[in-house]
């Protein structure tokens, strides 16, 4: 009985070792393909996305919306909440340990830079309250909405026995027709890329 568990045991970390492997392939793939985006292309897939998400009935009832302060990998997201936080109550992620705390978002001078280069909203007060939508960044997501970030399982976590629509946004050559996913990892609810909706 013991060999046969510790068989089972070596068949599990191959597998684990052949998707980490895949995931890899991915990130490095994808981070290629980033890296020669041209401002105007990055601009434009921004554009075509947001203008989208901006027609959905989960943004245009949501009071208050979880996104991200896009790093230059990013899809970009800086124009959009200045433009929303007009009218809504724009929430930014902060880093802290192994975990994601919220913040509101109230201008771009109350941002700092945090150790990991990601802009963070300087506000002591953490934002505790129901969240009726998440933007959510990632590598890649594929056709069936699951989601390959940066290998951090930020997000994973922070999603995990929370009821809230997901919405996963990237370029085109971002979605793909299958990623490696684990039972752990968090499907999105949808995924808006600049010519496609996976609902």
């Amino acid at each position: 009985m013991a060999s046969i568990g510790r068989r089972i045991m070596s068949i599990f970390k191959r597998k684990k070792h052949v998707e980490e492997s895949e995931k890899t392939k991915i990130r490095r793939r994808i981070r290629n393909k980033k890296n020669v985006l041209s401002d105007m292309e990055k601009s434009d897939g921004s554009i075509a996305v947001f203008s989208k998400i901006e027609l959905l009935p989960e943004f245009i009832s949501a009071r208050n919306i979880l996104i991200y302060w896009s790093l230059p990998d990013e899809l970009p997201t800086h124009s959009y909440i200045l433009k929303w936080s007009k009218n809504k109550q724009i929430l930014l992620p902060m880093v802290k340990g192994e975990q994601l705390l919220i913040k509101p978002f109230s201008s771009v001078n109350e941002l700092r830079k945090s150790d990991m280069g990601i802009w963070e909203p300087e506000a002591q007060r953490e934002y505790l309250k129901q969240i009726d939508l998440v933007i959510v960044p990632g590598v890649a997501f594929d056709r069936k909405r699951n989601r390959l970030g940066r290998g951090k399982g930020y997000y994973d976590r922070y999603f995990n026995n929370k009821k809230v629509t997901k919405i996963g946004v990237c370029y085109d050559f971002q979605l793909l027709e299958n990623i490696p996913a684990d039972s752990y990892d968090i499907k999105m609810d949808k995924v808006i890329t600049p010519n496609y909706n996976i609902v």
